[in-house]
């Protein structure tokens, strides 16, 4: 998909093509492979945990805000009471804001992190952003871990696979 898209395809679609792509990489028998293309999905899923097992706050969309007056992306956010969260979320987020991948702040009790998803991160790293630019970015991410994965594939298949 290229911006400006046409269409959304939606959680329909990316369920579909998953499941081909599993069952292709099974058929095939290069499931180790597949995983290997699929490196920024997992990488968004680990990242994601701390929400989609309900150890943060999970508000039902996650995706950035736009900000009309300056045409950019923002990292959307989730409000929550610090001391309200079990032990894991605090954990999550107090390792991630020490590691950077975690924006916190503290505000009259209520604390405020950013959604949990790699568009988000994207956006905590690299700032507000063009849609452009972040399809862009998102893109090259993809593109870079599938270059990654042949990688490791065919020239270092004999430190990874059964040869």
């Amino acid at each position: 998909m290229w911006y400006p898209s046409a269409a959304f395809v939606g959680d329909t679609y990316c369920y579909f093509a998953g499941m081909t792509f599993a069952v292709i990489g099974i058929l095939g028998h290069f499931s180790k492979t597949m995983l290997l293309f699929f490196l920024p999905q997992i990488a968004n899923f680990v990242y994601s945990v701390p929400q989609l097992f309900h150890f943060v706050p999970c508000p039902r969309h996650r995706l950035p805000r736009y900000d009309r007056k300056t045409d950019r992306l923002h990292m959307s956010s989730s409000t929550f009471r610090m001391s309200s969260l079990r032990w894991p979320g605090r954990l999550a987020l107090r390792l991630g804001h020490a590691v950077g991948v975690v924006h916190l702040t503290e505000s009259g009790g209520m604390t405020t992190c950013n959604n949990l998803t790699i568009i988000n991160l994207l956006l905590k790293l690299a700032g507000p952003l063009h849609e452009r630019r972040v399809t862009q970015a998102l893109l090259a991410i993809q593109v870079m871990c599938s270059c990654l994965a042949f990688v490791i594939r065919y020239p270092l298949a004999s430190l990874f696979y059964d040869v």
